[in-house]
């Protein structure tokens, strides 16, 4: 099918057979549930279809194909985390800071769409405010044009790479995740100190390397904005 959008014209609301009154918004509602539940694996028409009660070829009048519904289901994860967040009253290091944990905490809470589509480019209209929001921080500190373009990218990056390595952590089964976190406070506290001195100087400080490093990365990075900031 070609690429793009839907032409709205397309976009008819028609009931399934169980009832269910079909909308963009309700696909992208199913879509979510069942890539939390069940992976990439589950974002298919057919099981789309078998969960809304409806042909899968009726899911075509809202979205060209799965992938034109991940990237909306992507920008509703955007949406959710922007929801109510007013930067103009903040000082743009908190406001950027601010921004910055929401939508990390937003692809968090879906860790196996974040792993799917935290790289992904929506094209839609909350990442659109979310580029909008970004970049104005950014001008309001005094970068130029072209500087803010640069540092946006490197921000949001920052937050969507992130993102998407602690969702893919998170996605791990539970006894995978559980031996990786002892791994730091057992199997490299214990290694000898006369072959790794460095590792045994911080002995008592490797279980920190279990936790994510998102913001420690994210405050590193807005003080180094503030530095260059004019």
């Amino acid at each position: 099918m070609t690429e793009g959008r839907v032409p709205q014209e397309r976009k008819r609301r028609r009931p399934t057979k169980t009832g269910v009154l079909l909308s963009e918004d309700v696909i992208v509602d199913c879509a979510l549930r069942l890539v939390g539940q069940h992976g990439a694996d589950a974002l298919s028409v057919r099981r789309l279809g078998a969960a809304l009660g409806c042909d899968p070829s009726a899911l075509y009048r809202y979205f060209h194909n799965t992938d034109d519904l991940l990237l909306a289901v992507a920008d509703r994860i955007i949406g959710g985390a922007m929801e109510g967040f007013e930067p103009d009253a903040m000082d743009w290091r908190a406001g950027l800071h601010e921004m910055g944990m929401r939508i990390h905490r937003g692809y968090r809470a879906h860790p196996r769409v974040a792993a799917l589509a935290a790289f992904r480019v929506t094209r839609r209209a909350h990442e659109f405010r979310a580029v909008d929001t970004g970049i104005g921080l950014l001008l309001r500190a005094g970068f130029a044009p072209a500087d803010a373009v640069r540092w946006y990218s490197v921000f949001v990056d920052t937050v969507l790479g992130h993102a998407a390595l602690d969702a893919a952590y998170m996605a791990l089964p539970d006894e995978r995740r559980g031996a990786d976190d002892l791994a730091w406070g057992v199997v490299y506290a214990g290694l000898p100190e006369g072959e790794h001195p460095h590792i045994a100087a911080v002995r008592p400080h490797l279980s920190q390397m279990a936790g994510s490093s998102f913001e420690g990365a994210l405050d590193l990075l807005i003080g180094a904005l503030g530095a260059a900031a004019r």
